[in-house]
C-alpha cells in the first residue's frame, strides 16, 4: 500500500449518501482509468470530466438497496477504486447481479484493491442481498480473465470479436460467473 492504513471498503445504497467530494473522486478515478486505456466503460479515450460526470450521475441516481449499490475502496480517506453492483428485479433473474465498472486508481494497481472490491461485492451480494450468483462481462485481451479467475470466477462464454476498439483491434467480450457465492 502507499500508506500504513488498511484499505476500507464501503457500500452506498442511496443517492443521498453520496457527498459532493465522493462524487468528484468517482469522476476523477473513472477519468484517470479510462484515459489510461482501462476497460471500465469508456472504450475511446480521451474522456473528460463532463462526459464521465454524466455517467457517474446516472449510476448514483439509480442507487437503491434492492437494485444498485456502489462499493468504494479508500486508503487514508482517499478513493482508490470502486465498482457498481446492479440487479434486475424481474423474477427470472432476481437471484443474481452484475458487476459494472470495476476500477482502481493507477497508483494502487497490484496492491489488492481490485480484489478487495470484488470480494466485498460478493459478500454484499450473498449476505445482504440474498443473491446466488454474480455475472460480469470483461474485455478480452486485457488480462481480466486471469484476474477474476484468481478470485474464483469462471469463464462461461465469449462473444468473439464483439468489441471494436480500433481498426484491426477487435476483442472478445468474455462472460464470467461467480457461483455459488
Amino acid at each position: 500500500m502507499t500508506s500504513n492504513n488498511v484499505p476500507m471498503f464501503t457500500q452506498f445504497v442511496s443517492p443521498e449518501e453520496i457527498t459532493e467530494d465522493l462524487l468528484q473522486a468517482l469522476v476523477q478515478c473513472w477519468t484517470e482509468v479510462s484515459n489510461a486505456g482501462g476497460a471500465a466503460g469508456f472504450p475511446f479515450p480521451p474522456v473528460d470530466a463532463v462526459e464521465v460526470g454524466a455517467a457517474v450521475h446516472r449510476i448514483v441516481s439509480g442507487l437503491s438497496p434492492k437494485g444498485s449499490r456502489l462499493i468504494v475502496g479508500t486508503v487514508d480517506g482517499g478513493l482508490v477504486g470502486w465498482l457498481n453492483l446492479r440487479c434486475d428485479a424481474h423474477p427470472l433473474v432476481a437471484h443474481w447481479s452484475t458487476l459494472h465498472h470495476v476500477q482502481t486508481r493507477l497508483g494502487v494497481r497490484g496492491q489488492g484493491i481490485g480484489a478487495g472490491l470484488v470480494r466485498r461485492a460478493r459478500d454484499v451480494a450473498r449476505d445482504e442481498m440474498g443473491l446466488e450468483q454474480l455475472h460480469l462481462a470483461a474485455r478480452g485481451g486485457a488480462g481480466l480473465e486471469e484476474f477474476y479467475g484468481r478470485l474464483g470466477w469462471r469463464e462461461i462464454g465469449r462473444w468473439p470479436d464483439a468489441l471494436r476498439l480500433a481498426a484491426g483491434d477487435d476483442r472478445d467480450e468474455v462472460l464470467m460467473l461467480l457461483s455459488p457465492l
